[in-house]
């Protein structure tokens, strides 16, 4: 009986801290304006912004929220804050000449803004990102790669190759750090493009034009300075969500289409493994447990249409869209169960090698000389020793070791593309006098190839 109730906590712990999904709810707010972007620079200060002219603030976490005068009628299509002072957004005029982009900044949080009118006509800036108070991005269209070095004063166009899907609109830009960055966008039924840097933004490439995909490219999360993501699809729905990545430092691209149709309008990380992507109209919100390898779609509180989504840290998470909605992220629960401590039990399991892993992988498990757990004399009985894996759902995919295994460091070799692509979970037990109980683990194996 203890064996059954420890192997059930035990995969409810792993399922759940490790991989399972939280919900959204929706607040209130005191608008009912198409909202377009959110913006926090930690869990208790952030902004929404959206038709009208509206900016909301909040200093607690989305508890209440303030109007802010803005002194604009117009859209306000991005907002950006560098910290709880500093901020910039971008208002955009389609109705009366001159037509163009109003650009709004903030020392003190937004209880005041100064505007400014962009420079070009005709040019709508849609995303805005400042490394430093500084040193700043925008982009727009039906094209516009710009970066200022003075605060927003003065904006210059970025030197961009000459390729063909150059000069198209820009939706997004990250940076990795201040050498490499990227920019994403693209045109609906025509080509998506991402622009590279690797020279902090001297000079951006484009993506060749054999691997764009036919529509805009639009959140980016940049893993490190050579493995990068982004989203997009289909407005129309006729296909389903487009997921490009690169893995060189986007010399080459490789683009997928999910099983869901529609289009995701953002992209970003809750923790290392756990990313949302909003489908705007099609009113559902996708999410992946490991890294982007495979996704699941649930539908937001209100079946509201979601457009933007951010995770200031793994715990608080808000996203809005059309009608005043604002969703907050409401953590999973954990429920606590606590293994033996393996650097007192002497039992070691070691992370796979290689991993990810696409075919063979190699696991070693240390056996101590004693018997192992704090209570047992020298003479106990070794045991049964169990390496099992399990997939994010908490079934078990294969067993591994499953016998007594003398003291000293055991290897075991599993062939990996026998699973699905994804992400999986080991763990090393050990039963006996009728208990099993987990002394090491869980670790994460990642397979990018499977059948």
């Amino acid at each position: 009986m203890k064996k059954i109730l420890f192997l059930a906590s035990f995969l409810l712990f792993v399922q759940f801290s490790s991989f399972s999904q939280g919900s959204w709810q929706r607040i209130n707010v005191p608008t009912v304006q198409y909202l377009k972007s959110v913006c926090f620079v930690d869990s208790l200060y952030g902004w929404i912004a959206g038709d009208s002219g509206i900016i909301l603030h909040t200093t607690n976490g989305g508890i209440t929220w303030t109007a802010q005068d803005t002194h604009a009628t117009h859209p306000v299509e991005d907002v950006f804050f560098l910290n709880r002072n500093e901020g910039w957004a971008s208002t955009v005029n389609f109705t009366t000449p001159p037509f163009g982009t109003i650009l709004l900044k903030t020392a003190n949080g937004g209880a005041s803004w100064a505007t400014q009118l962009y420079p070009t006509e005709n040019i709508f800036i849609t995303c805005i990102l400042y490394r430093d108070s500084q040193n700043g991005w925008m982009g727009g269209t039906p094209h516009a790669l710009v970066k200022t070095t003075d605060g927003g004063v003065t904006w210059t166009q970025a030197a961009i190759d000459t390729s063909t899907l150059a000069f198209f609109p820009v939706l997004s830009i990250q940076f990795y750090n201040s050498q490499y960055g990227y920019a994403s966008g693209g045109m609906f039924d025509i080509a998506g493009v991402v622009w590279r840097t690797s020279n902090g933004g001297d000079k951006w490439y484009a993506i060749d034009p054999s691997q764009a995909p036919a529509d805009e490219v639009h959140g980016l999360h940049i893993f490190d300075s050579i493995h990068v993501m982004g989203a997009g699809g289909d407005p129309d729905f006729g296909y389903g969500v487009g997921m490009i990545r690169t893995s060189d430092g986007g010399v080459n691209w490789m683009y997928d289409e999910l099983s869901i149709q529609g289009n995701a309008y953002d992209l970003d990380f809750r923790n290392d493994s756990e990313v949302w992507a909003p489908l705007g109209p099609r009113r559902l919100m996708i999410y992946s447990l490991d890294g982007g390898v495979t996704w699941d779609q649930v539908t937001p509180p209100d079946n509201a249409a979601i457009y933007d989504v951010t995770f200031p840290d793994d715990r608080h998470g808000f996203a809005v869209g059309r009608d005043g909605v604002v969703l907050k992220y409401i953590p999973p629960v954990i429920p606590s169960v606590d293994p033996v401590n393996s650097a007192s039990n002497g039992y070691k399991l070691s992370q796979n090698i290689p991993n990810p892993a696409s075919s063979c992988t190699k696991i070693k498990v240390t056996v101590p000389s004693r018997g192992g757990l704090p209570d047992q004399a020298v003479t106990a009985p070794a045991g049964v020793l169990q390496l099992k894996v399990f997939n994010i759902y908490g079934q078990e995919v294969a067993s591994l070791i499953n016998k007594p295994l003398p003291p000293g460091e055991h290897e075991t070799a599993f062939n990996a593309a026998q699973l699905t692509q994804g992400m999986y979970f080991y763990v090393l037990q050990l039963s006996r006098g009728g208990n099993t109980i987990m002394v090491d683990g869980p670790k994460k194996m990642n397979v990018l190839s499977g059948r």
